[in-house]
């Protein structure tokens, strides 16, 4: 992990102004029905600045209507309380919004609305989370485990401060086509297994969560488990547990 942790820390060009960290989220997809489990991963188009070719996980910023979607079922209270923790102005609008994030981004990036179908749709605030009422699909917030969080380090172009979650890959409740292409953010999908996922060429902060999974799901995969968080404080790396 102390590899991990100093590509980590100067893994970006630095050397920008210094900007807060905007709200992020980003899902893991889980396929656990096989021998092995396996995630889903998307490769990023060769012509975006940010990461080009690199493989990722769905995922993005908070827009602040993500609050305002309804949803099907609660976070589980315990991964709610570690949302809000080490932030300013804690409440669980901000934590279930953030859940939700990673749920919008998922959509927006591979065209999979993750919940619970039902007769009648959910409402929905304006823009992106439409498809979920035309499509009836409520997210449903309790199958989702938070599992890491991490703050791009100082001076770096883009700053993010992201909470990663996973979801089981039976939540997909339905597949909108023609989302990943040669000219979209993402141009392919992939499920790989968790242990084939260090043949990939991958963010540090990608493979250092990707090793929490891994620690996770040998422990149990209970949302009691310690949650990490990485950042940079007074230029040190810091791993501190939630």
């Amino acid at each position: 992990m102390t590899d991990l942790s100093e590509r980590f820390a100067r893994e970006a060009p630095s050397g920008h102004p210094n900007v807060a960290p905007r709200d992020a989220a980003t899902l893991i997809l889980l396929d656990r029905s096989g021998p092995v489990p396996k995630v889903l991963m998307g490769r990023r188009h060769q012509g975006h600045v940010f990461l080009p070719g690199r493989f990722v996980f769905p995922g993005g910023a908070v827009d602040p209507r993500d609050r305002l979607m309804t949803f099907g079922s609660p976070l589980d209270p315990r991964a709610e309380a570690k949302l809000m923790r080490s932030v300013k102005r804690p409440n669980t609008v901000k934590a279930r919004g953030l859940a939700l994030t990673a749920i919008r981004e998922t959509f927006e990036e591979t065209g999979l609305l993750l919940g619970t179908k039902r007769d009648t749709p959910p409402k929905v605030p304006d823009g992106e989370w439409s498809p979920f009422a035309e499509h009836c699909v409520h997210p449903d917030l309790a199958g989702i485990h938070f599992i890491a969080r991490a703050i791009t380090p100082p001076r770096r172009a883009r700053r993010y401060d992201t909470r990663f979650f996973t979801a089981d890959a039976s939540a997909i409740a339905h597949r909108i086509e023609g989302v990943v292409g040669p000219e979209a953010e993402l141009v392919e999908l992939v499920w790989v297994a968790l242990d084939e996922t260090k043949r990939l060429e991958l963010m540090a902060i990608t493979e250092m969560v990707l090793e929490t999974l891994h620690e996770q799901i040998a422990a149990g995969f209970s949302h009691d488990l310690p949650v990490p968080f990485y950042r940079m404080l007074h230029g040190k790396r810091i791993r501190e547990m939630l």
